[in-house]
């Protein structure tokens, strides 16, 4: 018994020492820079829209009133029986219909590329999504690495402020692993919901393969590192996505946003189970030697202590659900894993998707 006991113990210490390691190299992180110029070119910023956001008024309201010196917005709809219209128009936003084809692409992309296609004069586009809230400085800032031509896309990752129950606040925590991958330019990734480019990155021919996608920001990021250029993140804290979820629309959100995430690369998925395995697996392992064999083994917890100072650190709010919370997470994630792994398809706001790649 006390040789498997020291085999067990051997080995959770090797998990723990990879786990404190990653865990307290967020903290050595330094935030990247870029200079903030006036102007970089004539800005379009693109806004698909598709029925009625959580605070879709204030969403659209704040990217009418950004201090970049000058943009052009544009919101783009279905039909003009969309629920977001009476927003759209209240507000005096002009707006577009988007194309129909092709068929396959999501709604989103033939959105973005019915924009790209119809205004071609513009020196930069830019991305927001309609669940988006802007602090009014978040174009100028989104914009500004783009002046470096090495960068081929900059991006930003939002705030999930929770405006309902259990489950958004269960968001707000999930959501904070994206602000953990977009911290390292290992990980780091275009999130969809906000994204710059040049124009330059997508041309003609880059425009018929980005129509045809599922997801704009794996086909942005193919485009970028296909010419080897770097993403830029730009952690200003400038944008909140408001959110009030349930079990079902929160379950149906993490595990699309999870199939699209292995759709880019499967090695997500086998990254995924180990780490959030192995954070599972030591935390209930140094509960139960702790309680049953002796309390030393609570050392075990540490990786777990430091996840729950990350969140109360990135959290704009001290909410008592958050320990639990942080407790639950990673058995959350490992379910995502699972389940996102098995799906052949998605759906998105009434439409359903095959999951494969234009490329």
């Amino acid at each position: 018994m006390q040789i498997l006991l020291a085999i067990v113990t051997s080995f959770l210490a090797l998990v723990w020492l990879g786990l404190v390691l990653i865990a307290l190299s967020g903290f050595l992180k330094k935030e990247e820079t870029y200079p903030v110029q006036k102007r970089l070119g004539k800005v379009l910023v693109m806004v698909p829209c598709k029925g009625r956001d959580v605070t879709i008024e204030r969403n659209l309201r704040s990217l009418t009133q950004q201090d970049y010196e000058s943009y052009d917005l544009v919101a783009i709809v279905d039909s003009k029986n969309d629920g977001a219209l009476p927003v759209i128009k209240k507000l005096g936003i002009r707006y577009i219909l988007s194309s129909k084809n092709p068929k396959g692409a999501s709604g989103k992309v033939r959105a973005q590329a019915t924009a790209l296609r119809r205004f071609r004069n513009y020196d930069i586009y830019v991305n927001i999504d309609s669940d988006v809230e802007c602090k009014s400085n978040h174009i100028r800032e989104l914009v500004a690495p783009l002046s470096d031509k090495s960068i081929g896309v900059s991006t930003a990752y939002p705030y999930f402020v929770p405006v309902g129950g259990f489950w958004s606040v269960v968001k707000m925590v999930w959501g904070f692993v994206g602000n953990g991958m977009m911290e390292s330019r290992v990980t780091r990734f275009p999130w969809g919901g906000s994204f710059a480019f040049r124009k330059d990155l997508i041309g003609p021919k880059e425009l018929g393969v980005f129509e045809r996608g599922i997801s704009d920001d794996i086909t942005i990021e193919y485009f970028v590192k296909r010419r080897g250029l770097g993403i830029a993140y730009v952690d200003k804290k400038s944008i909140n996505v408001n959110v009030d979820d349930s079990f079902a629309s929160f379950l149906e959100w993490s595990n699309r946003q999870t199939a699209l995430t292995i759709l880019k690369t499967r090695k997500v998925l086998y990254y995924g189970l180990a780490f959030y395995g192995a954070q599972a697996l030591l935390l209930v392992s140094g509960i139960a030697l702790s309680v049953f064999v002796s309390p030393l083994y609570a050392i075990f917890l540490l990786p777990f202590v430091i996840g729950v100072i990350k969140t109360f650190t990135r959290s704009r709010c001290s909410y008592a659900l958050l320990i639990p919370i942080c407790f639950m997470i990673n058995f959350m994630s490992l379910t995502n894993l699972l389940a996102a792994s098995r799906m052949k398809s998605i759906e998105w706001r009434g439409a359903k998707y095959d999951l494969k790649k234009p490329f």
